[in-house]
């Protein structure tokens, strides 16, 4: 039954739920409001609109708890480039200090730290060095500086390459960053010269000093660098007794430490969520982070601030962690000496690895050795021990990524809410616009609109409320009252 129409809807206010159920795009106000329908059917109608709105409400808290949670998905993909940018490469000798630079001062100050050696040992590993004893009042220096004794006495890139070619163009120490005079500290990517446990290494297309970083539009071997080294193991430290694994050195994000033999590398791009769909950052979380003073060695290099990654984090908490506690600071910093709350380090948003695959031949080859040994004046047993050739190329010019996404979106939640809402009570957002509007009528006309007609209103005594017509002179109108005649009297007549 269809409500009624006409003057009797028409009187109806517009805060009337009457009148609202009747116009309301929300299916079944209708049948619950509308004038003229059975009590039962109205109850029906009441508890079918009450249960689809329950369920509703039900779907939509399931939804947003869900988005609540913030979940993530992982995506992997191999895409093709038609050009990738090479990775900085780091050569480090194994050997951190050359035995025929070290002197008894050196020994003094850093054996115990740096050679695990103890005062009494020190005149039988000169011994061993082939360099003559300390002489009698030997009087070591007041202060030591450890970063010069590496640049001093560590091994020269200028005396271990031999040889070096990128895509076929040849190369030198000066496309290494080898300036001892630019101090590298905790790690960080934005200074030249690499400082590590493992001494100083030497990186290939840094980009320092905002140098261009290299490219090749082809893989496989020739399309990359290829160098040739000389280890100088004549110049490494006699094995004084059992020592710790060499650890790989820290070094940029984007660097890859090349280990002896050749090296086939493919491309893998990370990138993860920051909170809270995942746990990275882009921004160091340590409030004690603040730029190095000038070191000895000379002051940063200007420009931005290097890309944060999570082992220049440790590296940084590591060296002011030791700063606070000693007064000094290493040039490589021991991993015993970070404390679990000494900062946090989460990982970074974005990052790039490089896998690694190794393939060894001998080399050279007898022909070789002879050719090499009259060119760089050696043996052809030197040659046999300690030229090497390292070759760094693209496999292909494909490169995977790993990415992590949101799982789900605010607009698949507001989609969502969408269905639901058509599906269970026949609403789109205006019918919410079209309830908040009823809900303003109710509110204006019977709380605000009753107090300000009053207030503009006041009530008044009844006769001030009377009018008093104008009085209209009008014309005297003569009234005429017939008479009866008078009556006769008749004379009595006496007795």
């Amino acid at each position: 039954m269809k409500p009624p129409t006409g003057p009797e809807e028409a009187r109806l206010p517009a805060s009337d739920i009457r009148a609202f159920a009747s116009s309301c795009t929300m299916h079944g106000l209708g049948h619950v409001f509308g004038p003229g329908a059975p009590p039962a059917r109205r109850g029906l109608w009441a508890a079918a609109v009450l249960l689809a709105l329950a369920t509703f409400l039900y779907q939509v808290a399931g939804r947003v708890r869900y988005y609540g949670e913030f979940h993530h998905e992982t995506a992997l993909e191999e895409r093709e480039s038609r050009r990738l940018t090479f990775p900085a490469v780091t050569l480090c000798n194994v050997n951190p200090l050359r035995r025929s630079r070290l002197t008894p001062n050196d020994l003094h100050w850093a054996g115990p730290a740096l050679l695990g050696l103890e005062p009494a040992e020190h005149a039988a590993y000169l011994r061993a060095l082939g360099r003559p004893p300390a002489p009698p009042g030997f009087m070591p220096s007041p202060t030591f500086d450890v970063a010069r004794l590496y640049a001093r006495a560590g091994h020269a890139l200028e005396d271990m390459l031999l040889d070096c070619r990128y895509r076929g163009w040849p190369c030198g120490p000066e496309n290494f960053t080898t300036s001892p005079k630019k101090h590298l500290s905790c790690g960080l990517c934005s200074r030249p010269a690499i400082f590590t446990r493992m001494g100083q290494c030497y990186t290939f297309n840094s980009g320092a000093d905002g140098a261009e970083l290299l490219s090749t539009p082809k893989g496989g071997t020739g399309n990359g660098l290829e160098v040739m080294l000389d280890v100088q193991q004549e110049e490494y430290l006699p094995v004084w007794r059992d020592v710790d694994p060499i650890p790989a050195p820290h070094t940029c994000p984007r660097d890859l430490t090349a280990p002896q033999g050749a090296s086939l590398t493919r491309h893998l791009q990370l990138s993860f969520l920051p909170p809270p769909w995942g746990d990275c950052s882009s921004v160091s979380l340590d409030p004690d982070f603040e730029p190095e003073a000038p070191g000895p060695l000379g002051t940063p290099s200007p420009g931005l601030s290097p890309p944060y990654s999570l082992v220049g984090c440790r590296l940084a908490c590591q060296s002011r962690y030791v700063a606070r506690k000693c007064g000094c600071r290493m040039v490589h910093m021991p991993d015993a000496l970070l404390r679990k709350d000494a900062c946090r380090c989460p990982n970074p948003c974005a990052s790039t690895r490089y896998a690694k695959e190794l393939s060894m031949v001998r080399m050279p080859s007898r022909a070789a050795a002879r050719y090499l040994a009259r060119k760089h004046n050696r043996s052809e047993a030197y040659i046999a021990e300690n030229v090497l050739v390292l070759d760094i190329f693209f496999e292909a010019l494909n490169y995977e990524t790993v990415e992590q996404k949101k799982a789900y979106e605010m607009s698949e939640l507001l989609g969502d809410i969408g269905g639901q809402m058509g599906l269970f009570i026949g609403a789109s957002l205006l019918t919410i616009l079209e309830i908040l509007d009823y809900l303003c009528e109710v509110f204006w006309d019977r709380v605000l609109g009753r107090r300000f007609w009053n207030r503009k209103r006041p009530q008044r005594p009844s006769s001030a409320n009377l009018v008093t017509a104008p009085r209209i002179p009008t014309p005297a109108i003569a009234t005429v009252h017939a008479q009866p005649p008078p009556k006769c009297r008749t004379p009595s007549l006496p007795s």
